[in-house]
């Protein structure tokens, strides 16, 4: 696996990958690997010749309140995940190397940066749009790689994408989960054992939903309820929103029809934590890019 640390070092990388006919995989992350990630990796891996990750702990998408201090760092380990699963090359930039001194430029996607998570951690997406177009303008991968569990950041670079006339075709990847359907994130290792426990509700809550919609129910503010009542039940208080969308835009909708998404953000002790749930597709399945 090569290691690139700089501009110039991906672009090199790329440039030579393109020349020799392959065609190139690119799955952004900030590190901490788990399964995920891995499953990210893996199906790069079945649809590209060539699968470069990068690791970089974007400062820009977190808060002055937020864990970007304490967000977890072990390069080794995932450096070993990432050999061990075949991956090509490591891209893993300082901060200079994605943000140049005098750097002065955002990338917005509004009103969709604005809402959900975007309402709950102002800046978040315009920190997250912007590294995005820096990590794909210099990869200009064929494809690039996201999960769906972040299923707001996927609509939002997808539209970035189409929107910038982006070479990458951003590619969906269904979440993977523990045992007990708590999806899998770097922030999970945060839970104290109780809490851990009490996490798993999220899950049981969006799937509660689901099924009432499965069975006939298809008014929003129903079916948010019902998810509501899950996780109060589980003594998650701390719900910032609960909500159905519009599974293509994100727009909220009071009746699901053709396509709804069932989104939510909580905190479980002082964890944060989000998911979702597609409500007229099987739970792994994601709509078409």
């Amino acid at each position: 696996m090569e290691i690139l640390t700089n501009r110039d070092e991906i672009r090199a990388w790329a440039v030579e990958n393109r020349k020799a006919g392959h065609s190139i995989g690119f799955v952004p992350t900030m590190g901490a690997l788990h399964a995920g990630h891995l499953e990210l990796l893996r199906t790069s891996q079945t649809q590209t010749d060539r699968t470069v990750v990068s690791i970089f702990v974007n400062p820009s998408q977190f808060g002055p309140a937020e864990d970007f201090n304490r967000y977890p760092r072990v390069i080794e380990q995932d450096k070993h995940m990432l050999r061990q699963a075949g991956c090509h090359a490591l891209f893993y930039p300082g901060v200079a190397a994605i943000y140049p001194q005098h750097f002065q430029t955002s990338v917005t996607v509004e009103p969709l940066g604005s809402d959900l998570c975007g309402r709950e951690r102002p800046g978040h997406f315009q920190g997250v749009a912007t590294v995005v177009t820096i990590l794909l303008n210099l990869v200009r991968a064929d494809q690039a790689f996201f999960g769906l569990k972040d299923y707001q950041q996927f609509v939002i670079i997808q539209r970035l994408a189409q929107d910038l006339n982006l070479e990458s075709k951003i590619v969906g990847v269904p979440t993977i989960r523990e045992p007990d359907g708590l999806a899998m994130s770097s922030r999970n290792r945060y839970l104290s054992q109780e809490d851990r426990q009490r996490a798993a509700a999220i899950h049981a809550a969006l799937a509660a939903a689901k099924s009432a919609f499965t069975a006939g129910e298809k008014r929003s503010g129903r079916l948010e309820a019902i998810a509501r009542r899950i996780l109060t039940e589980a003594s998650i208080h701390r719900i910032q929103y609960i909500s159905v969308r519009s599974a293509t835009t994100l727009l909220p909708i009071n009746t699901v029809h053709t396509d709804g998404v069932i989104l939510t953000a909580v905190k479980v002790g002082e964890t944060r934590l989000i998911d979702n749930m597609l409500l007229n597709l099987p739970d792994q399945a994601s709509p078409s890019s």
